[in-house]
Formats: structure tokens, C-alpha cells, sequence
């Protein structure tokens, strides 16, 4: 039996991910379409500044499935660097390690606030149960008490999806909160303690050339073993199998070419909302109109070139407080541990957004002086005036769940199921909130569903049970 044609939409760690499987197991002839001229998608990498650098901050978690993990380790060999976690969060105007340590927060936290989070897990038992109206901030407000929620998680949920607590769905603070109740803290704060660490607590693993490396190192044995790459095309069309025509058109653009390929499946790791748009049968209205009423957080990054060797020892800084504008600011040279450039090192500070915003048209010099203003209002300030700075926009960074999310996703995940061979998933084409190693977990758990040319459709809905269980790891 000749093996089925699948085309991937999207380049991303699912897309890449399940191009080489399928090609390491046989199981399919595969084109991979990507619209930007490399690999990666919000996972990827891009060189400036005699860097590289990442989208964002990124790390692949010891907690990746060992599988995925093994093969990662074999394609990039010693290039995957084992490396201790060393950032540190603003609160309260004092700097607290992340990951949390017990001795750092005996002489860092502010006294006031342990004060508040001991009474909170004292009240505990008398707050009573989550509502079952629950909300992002009924279910932390139950269990974690006001201190924690209003001088960490609430100010910072706001800069994150840009709404109040009260609107967000209690399922985002199930699938973002790692912490979401005073035993699961504890549990974090005794894993930095000798001899109650469990395997792999306070590290990560992180390629030598940026995060983006996983992704190319994928791609390029996809390649290896023959699927066919087609990077920097876009898809503009996709025309579902008739009865006069057993199999997927799919039409894609590329400066001004237009070029239509034939499948007997079609994978989709593209933002679920955008799937719609690009069908030439007919649309149900009520799909349209749930794909209008669901959105993702988008993000403005900003990189800062400063003529120094190294800004701090640290490979991340967390800034949940209202006062500070951006969310996170990540220094790639401390990730892979860096020497080169000597004389320079790049910021990348996180400024969530939604395309609406201001700043998401500003210069990139207006939106470095944000960047500096925060930085100065933490007190850590630049040391020099930046070299130069770029911005990198993602329009689809972090699915945003408002309360009552799952009736128009669940119109569209359904709308997805029913087309003919035809498989949404990934981080955004299942509107999920995950880290790589989930995305690529996803694409392993597709591949393995594909038996002799069939989709094993049952197998899939399992594991999608798997998939909700996820809970992202920062």
C-alpha cells in the first residue's frame, strides 16, 4: 500500500514535529508549508546583533515526555545544553528568586506580605469552596487567598490577556497556574531544597543556538528523509475532497506565484480562528461567527542591544506589579551561558498587547524607551544608552479564555473534527495553552494515530483527554 499524502500547514514544533515522525516511521509522503522563511513559528529563532535570539523566553522543560526528549538530544547531540534555572521575580519592591528557594525567601520576601500569605493559608479552610460560577479569580481567590492574588497573579493576569480576573475562565487558571493552591507552592519551594529536589527541578535544557535550534533540527531531518519543505508560501485556499475530487486542493502564494498542491490529509497547526477564512466551501454562519467571538493575546518584543558585556546574572526577570509595563525580560546570553559577542549582550523585554493598542504601532524607539522607563522604575536601569533596538510583533501569542470560551471554541473544534481527513492541533490549532514539549507531544500523538494510511479518529479523542490535563510550566 502506497502511503498517504499529508500536507502540514504551519512550521511550528507540532508542524515539524509530526513532519519527521511520519517520515522516520514511514508512515507518510509529507509537504510542510510554513509562510515564513524558516522554522519555529513562536518557538523559533532569528540572528541580529551577532546574536541569536528567541521570540520570546523559552526553555524545554525536564518534564518533556523521555521519547521526545531523546530525540531532540539525538539531533542536536552536544548542542542541547543542561542548564540551571536563575531568574528572579519584582514584588514588592525586592527581588525574589525563581525558582522560588526557601532561604532566599526568609531574608528577600517582604515581611508584610509573608504576614498575609500565613493568615490566607490559616483562613483557608474557612473560605469555603470554589463557586460554581467559578472564575480565573474565584478559583485562585479560594485557593490562595487575597494576598498572593492581588500582589501577584491579578495585576499580572491583566498585563498578560489584557481583562480583569473576574472575566477569565477558571480553566485559565488551571492551565497557567503551576502554583494554584498553598500545597503545590510548598511542593515548589521544598524542590529547591538538597535532597528533596526530584529529577531535573531548577534546570532546563536549551540548544547552544537558541530555542529555535529545536525546530530547524527537526525540519532539516524531515528534509533528510524526504518531506518536502515549503517555506515562505502561504496558504490562501483549501478546498475539502467532493465526490468528483477524493482529495484536499490546497492552494499557496509566494511573491506573487500561486501554486496548488493535492492531499489526502490535511494538518493544521494555524490559529483555529483563522481556519475558516481560508475555506472555499461554504462556511457555517455559526462557525464564522464563534471564530469572531474567541481570540489570542498578541505580544510586542522588544530587543535591546547595549554595549556591555552582560546586563545581570540572571537569565530572567518576572514583573507582575502595575507600576512596570512589561511582563518578563529574558537575556539570551545567560540561557546557553554565552561569552560571545564580549562586548555586547541583547535584552528582550515581553509587552503583551492586542493589535488595537498604541504601542502596537509605536516606533521601535518610543516603545525602547518603555523598556528603559520600566527598567529604571524596577532598579535595575540600563548602563548604557542601546545600540539599537528592534521589535518583533506576534499577533497570536497566548490563547485568551474569557468565561464562557468553550461554547464558541467548541463550535469550531467541532466544525474542525467534521471536515473530511482533516486534523487541527498544536498550540494553536487547538487554542491551547502549552509549552513546546506539549506541542510536540501533540504532533508524536497524531502520528502514532495514522495506521497504514487510516486516522484512528477514537485514538485521537483519547488522547485529546491527555492533552486537557496540560498545565504550562514557566
Amino acid at each position: 500500500m502506497s502511503e498517504p499524502r499529508i500536507v502540514i500547514l504551519g512550521g511550528g514544533p507540532a508542524g515539524v514535529g509530526a513532519a519527521f515522525k511520519l517520515r522516520e516511521q514511514r508512515r507518510a509522503e509529507v509537504t510542510l508549508i510554513e509562510q515564513s522563511l524558516v522554522v519555529g513559528g513562536n518557538a523559533g529563532s532569528f540572528e541580529a546583533g551577532g546574536q541569536r535570539l528567541d521570540y520570546g523566553s523559552h526553555r524545554l522543560h525536564p518534564s518533556c515526555e523521555p521519547a521526545i526528549l531523546a530525540d531532540i538530544g539525538r539531533l542536536l547531540g552536544t548542542d542541547l545544553l543542561d542548564r540551571p534555572r536563575h531568574g528572579r521575580i519584582r514584588l514588592r519592591g525586592r527581588w525574589i528568586h525563581f525558582p522560588l528557594k526557601p532561604a532566599d525567601l526568609l531574608l528577600r520576601l517582604d515581611p508584610a506580605f509573608g504576614a498575609g500569605v500565613a493568615r490566607d493559608m490559616v483562613l483557608k479552610p474557612f473560605r469555603g469552596a470554589t463557586p460554581e460560577s467559578a472564575t480565573f479569580a474565584s478559583v485562585l481567590m479560594a485557593n490562595l487567598g487575597p494576598t498572593i492574588c492581588n500582589e501577584f497573579y491579578f495585576p499580572y493576569s491583566r498585563k498578560i490577556w489584557g481583562r480583569e480576573p473576574i472575566e477569565l475562565s477558571a480553566t485559565q487558571a488551571r492551565r497557567r497556574v503551576s502554583a494554584g493552591s498553598f500545597g503545590k507552592l510548598i511542593r515548589k519551594v521544598l524542590a529547591a531544597v538538597p535532597g528533596l529536589k526530584p529529577p531535573g527541578s531548577g534546570r532546563f535544557f536549551y540548544p547552544q543556538r537558541g530555542f529555535g535550534q529545536i525546530s530547524e533540527a527537526y525540519a532539516a531531518e524531515a528534509a533528510r528523509l524526504g518531506a518536502d519543505l515549503w517555506l515562505g508560501w502561504k496558504v490562501v485556499q483549501l478546498d475539502p475532497p467532493t465526490a468528483s475530487r477524493g482529495r484536499w486542493l490546497i492552494g499557496v502564494e509566494r511573491e506573487g506565484q500561486r501554486r496548488e498542491l493535492e492531499a489526502d490529509y490535511v494538518w493544521s497547526t494555524i490559529p483555529l480562528t483563522t481556519l475558516a477564512g481560508a475555506m472555499r466551501a461554504e462556511v457555517p454562519a455559526a462557525v464564522t461567527e464563534a471564530a469572531r467571538s474567541i481570540d489570542y493575546r498578541a505580544m510586542i518584543l522588544i530587543y535591546l542591544e547595549l554595549p556591555v558585556s552582560r546586563f545581570t546574572e540572571f537569565d530572567a526577570h518576572y514583573f507582575p506589579g502595575a507600576n512596570i509595563r512589561i511582563t518578563r525580560l529574558s537575556e539570551p546570553k545567560n540561557y546557553a551561558n554565552l561569552s560571545v559577542p564580549a562586548d555586547r549582550t541583547t535584552l528582550c523585554a515581553e509587552l503583551p498587547a492586542s493589535p488595537s493598542d498604541a504601542w502596537w504601532t509605536a516606533t521601535d524607539a518610543e516603545i525602547g524607551r518603555l523598556v528603559s522607563e520600566d527598567l529604571a522604575t524596577a532598579g535595575i536601569p540600563l548602563p548604557a544608552n542601546p545600540v539599537s533596538v528592534r521589535t518583533r510583533r506576534l499577533r497570536y501569542a497566548y490563547p485568551v479564555y474569557l468565561t464562557g470560551y468553550e461554547g464558541p471554541f467548541g463550535v469550531l473544534d467541532q466544525w474542525a473534527e467534521s471536515l473530511p481527513r482533516f486534523l487541527s492541533y498544536g498550540r494553536q490549532g487547538l487554542f491551547a495553552h502549552d509549552n513546546t514539549h506539549h506541542a510536540l507531544s501533540m504532533a508524536y500523538s497524531a502520528v502514532e494515530c495514522l495506521e497504514n494510511g487510516t486516522f484512528d479518529a477514537d485514538r485521537w479523542r483519547q488522547y485529546r483527554q491527555q492533552f486537557a490535563t496540560h498545565v504550562v510550566e514557566d
